[in-house]
């Protein structure tokens, strides 16, 4: 509590709290205008009994569950950054651009992302009014109004994405994640309140199991996200004129969870590719559009078929996040150049091996608990037998670990404020 009067005595960080929480309000509200020609019945209707755009709807801070002018959110600017990262396996030059050259070279790697931002929202808002078309869920508009619209929703995208980097240049927690964060939580009341219409006094055992277990998972995704390997290093002793340096003891923090909450979306815009394949296939064909559309909608009903995909998915995809941004070469060979070694391990090659190792033994347990967390809703669902009984444990994760990334930044400028104080 004494940390919030703190956030608001200080002019400056209160007056960028005020502009994140201002850039949020005007994005909801972006979200609640939806376009042209649309019909909220039947879009309610068709949203409720697909599972697929609920998915897409994170992404979208909300926006897509109406069609609003930002329906598609940050979502072609996640895709645009999961394609990138994946061309840094097949091209060096891009994963030395991004992971060696500092700042400039992930400026210049976030350039290009946000250029392959345009054309896949518009790709995607064309995709999305021809299969809604085709479905009867809106009306089949003239060329020249469908243009506009598809326009309309593209711009709608790169202003999602504009927003979410102004809230990032205020440095009071990352603007994308912030964005998803405001969908979600926007989320909530509806989800309580149909809860609550379904309640019956027969079922009080069922909701009493269900806060716990959401209280408990809450807990579980906070323990690994602060979990952490302490791995022991010292520092040699070294004789620079009458000086003498080094000699300090000191450890090496790997986390448990160093992918984040990238595997979930990674393994969601795997789980996605099919649906995203029948928005493009429709515009050349609508016939195999929506035979396409009708495969991928059949298997995300097959829940067990479902739940096991999305696991697996997770669970590789954590290892080959982690293979990508963890690079143990290059963290023992700036160990040793620092004069630093683990002890009992020799420098060089032997020293990156056992970081491998730890590596690869410590995201085991991170892999199979993202796995879990992804297919909570399907087992909840299943125990209980409750449809409006849901627990979202990507959501959760998304809204846990912004909100870690968040409270640390902004501690961090409480922690600086501090020190200038005492100069």
């Amino acid at each position: 509590m004494n940390r919030i009067f703190q956030i608001f005595k200080a002019p400056d960080l209160r007056k960028k709290i005020l502009i994140v929480a201002g850039i949020l309000v005007a994005y909801r509200i972006l979200a609640a205008v939806p376009i042209p020609g649309v019909d909220a019945a039947r879009l309610q209707n068709y949203f409720g009994s697909s599972q697929i755009f609920g998915f897409l709807s994170f992404f979208s801070g909300g926006g897509l569950s109406n069609l609003s002018l930002v329906m598609l959110g940050v979502g072609p600017y996640i895709t645009a950054t999961i394609i990138m990262q994946l061309l840094t396996i097949i091209f060096p030059r891009l994963k030395e651009m991004y992971y060696e050259e500092g700042a400039r070279g992930q400026a210049k790697f976030n350039q290009w992302s946000r250029l392959i931002t345009v054309p896949l929202a518009l790709v995607q808002a064309y995709g999305f009014l021809t299969l809604l078309i085709s479905q009867g869920v809106i009306d089949r508009p003239d060329p020249a109004n469908l243009i506009r619209n598809v326009v309309v929703i593209a711009c709608g995208s790169m202003i999602a994405l504009w927003l979410g980097e102004l809230i990032t240049e205020q440095k009071i927690g990352n603007g994308i994640s912030l964005i998803i964060l405001a969908g979600i939580l926007a989320r909530l009341p509806g989800s309580a309140a149909t809860a609550f219409e379904t309640f019956t006094p027969n079922l009080l055992i069922t909701y009493v199991g269900f806060a716990a277990v959401a209280v408990l998972l809450i807990a579980g995704i906070v323990y690994l996200n602060e979990g952490e390997r302490k791995i022991p290093v010292a520092y040699a002793r070294r004789v620079r004129g009458n000086k003498l340096y080094g000699g300090a003891q000191s450890y090496l923090p790997l986390k448990v969870n160093q992918a984040g909450m990238i595997p979930l979306i990674f393994a969601i815009s795997v789980l996605l590719f099919p649906q995203f394949l029948a928005q493009v296939v429709t515009i050349f064909n609508v016939h195999w559009g929506l035979a396409l559309n009708s495969f991928a909608t059949a298997f995300l009903a097959n829940q067990l078929a479902y739940g096991l995909v999305y696991f697996l998915l997770v669970f590789i995809f954590t290892y080959f996040y982690t293979a990508i941004t963890f690079n143990p070469e290059e963290l023992s060979k700036n160990l040793q150049q620092s004069g630093g070694f683990v002890p009992g391990i020799r420098p060089g090659e032997n020293t990156a091996k056992f970081f491998s190792g730890v590596v690869n033994r410590v995201t085991l347990w991170g892999a199979i608990f993202l796995g879990l967390v992804a297919v909570l809703p399907i087992a909840i669902q299943k125990i209980t037998g409750v449809a409006t009984l849901t627990i979202s444990g990507t959501a959760i994760l998304i809204v846990v670990a912004v909100a870690l990334e968040t409270m640390r930044q902004v501690d961090s400028q409480l922690t600086m404020r501090e020190y200038e104080g005492l100069e």
